[in-house]
């Protein structure tokens, strides 16, 4: 059994599943999807920092008095289809999705008793989103379920009460975040918990080892479930499951305890904006590098999209999953359940990301840009006179190769169209018996 302390808890093994899915999609879907404009920050940047784009746009929109809390209602949820959802989900080649159940703005997504009238089944859609998503994610796909959650809230009165007291009260984890967090565990059985928002308390004022002895003892979930590091003030990229040290996060090089890329399609938000334009969006190329270079240096990738209040995943977000998924199909067992080659990126030609496969001993070679000259020239591998085969994923043909003395390969990559490419934006050679 697990105490709760981080020697304890730290030493857990993290579940297999997790390292082997690479790919997740995370959601996050609020009353902060009504006004889409700005931020998810919404709330905090118009009444808090008082920023003056969001103060304009209360003013011209919106009558005087107008509070956050009047946006509950107008989150509809009037076109959301569960099930569509599932299907976008699993087109895309994602093994795991992380919804928001709850964002720094206190708002449930399901009918949280322990948040009286700020929910998705007493306000607005008047519906359990939470338990509609993980019935249709579990009936229609294989990914894994999981849900996001928010330790603090901006203005809830008893968090700002403990704040106040320095943290030496804790009214508010003991009354609203922590019956949460064991609320959703034992409803909806999620096998990630993502927390966030450590609102600057330590981890003893959440009691944060206190709630991860409890899922990794006796919840429903004990053994399957995966947990990041964000538990409160020192915690981040030191405790917990697997690190996620910041948002974005993605260091180029192989990290030695299991991390996560947590990043948006919208550079600018990860709720949904209105006022976004084409080119705030990462393009499928971005994508496709973000992917390689993230499972090639260890770490999975939660790409994340932000779907509208009536309960649309817009079309741009659908397209760029829909796009990653037709990738994977043709690259995706350079993807999962793959382990770090010894080297991450090559060292002669730019670009070449690699990751490698133990069960079929092949160390695949991701390379973005197809070369003009028709040859790939890799400075990494060892070839095997007469024993190394090169295969380019999709492709049925072996392809010629030629060794440069100890170490370092170029290989004659076929003459195709466009057309008759295994696939756009990204390719992976396959070689196997490599020194």
């Amino acid at each position: 059994r697990y105490e709760p302390t981080w020697g304890s808890l730290d030493a857990r093994p993290l579940p297999a599943w997790f390292d082997e899915a690479k790919f997740g999609v995370f959601i996050h879907w609020g009353v902060f999807s009504v006004p889409s404009f700005g931020s998810e920050w919404f709330w905090w940047y118009w009444q808090k920092e008082k920023r003056e784009p969001y103060v304009k746009f209360m003013e011209a929109n919106y009558p005087p008095g107008f509070s956050y809390e009047d946006f509950g209602p107008l989150f509809t949820a009037e076109f959301f289809d569960p099930n569509q959802w599932a299907d976008i989900l699993k087109a895309s080649g994602a093994k795991y999705v992380v919804l928001t159940s709850k964002h720094h703005e206190g708002f449930t997504l399901w009918g949280s008793k322990y948040s009286w009238n700020w929910n998705a089944v007493d306000v607005g859609p008047k519906r359990d989103l939470v338990a509609e998503l993980a019935t249709s994610v579990r009936n229609r796909t294989d990914l894994h379920f999981g849900l996001y959650h928010s330790l603090f809230e901006w203005f809830n009165p008893l968090f700002l009460e403990d704040a106040t007291n320095a943290f030496k009260t804790r009214k508010f984890p003991t009354s609203k975040s922590l019956p949460e967090l064991y609320e959703i565990v034992t409803k909806y059985q999620p096998e990630i918990i993502w927390s966030d928002g450590n609102g600057n308390a330590p981890d003893t004022y959440w009691n944060s080892t206190g709630f991860l002895a409890w899922l990794y003892n006796d919840s429903p979930v004990r053994d399957t479930v995966v947990t990041n590091d964000r538990w409160g003030v020192g915690s981040i990229c030191t405790h917990g499951g697997f690190y996620t040290c910041s948002d974005r996060y993605n260091p180029g090089h192989l990290l030695p305890h299991k991390w996560e890329n947590c990043m948006t399609i919208d550079r600018s938000s990860w709720g949904f904006r209105r006022d976004a334009q084409l080119g705030d969006y990462l393009t499928i190329e971005d994508l496709v590098k973000q992917l390689a270079e993230t499972v090639s240096c260890g770490g999975n990738l939660l790409m994340n999209i932000g779907p509208t209040h009536d309960g649309r995943i817009a079309v741009v977000f659908e397209e760029r999953l829909r796009q990653v998924g037709a990738w994977l199909k043709v690259n995706g067992e350079a993807i999962y359940g793959t382990k770090p080659w010894r080297t991450q990126n090559d060292t002669v030609t730019p670009g070449v990301w690699y990751t490698f496969s133990p069960k079929e001993g092949k160390v695949n070679a991701i390379f973005l840009n197809w070369p003009v000259s028709g040859t790939l020239e890799l400075g990494e591998p060892r070839a095997k006179l007469g024993e190394t085969q090169v295969k380019l994923a999709g492709y049925k043909e072996l392809l010629k190769w030629v060794a440069l003395g100890e170490k370092g390969i170029i290989i004659a990559l076929p003459q195709l169209t466009p057309q008759q490419l295994p696939c756009q934006w990204g390719w992976t050679l396959q070689l196997t018996d490599i020194n």
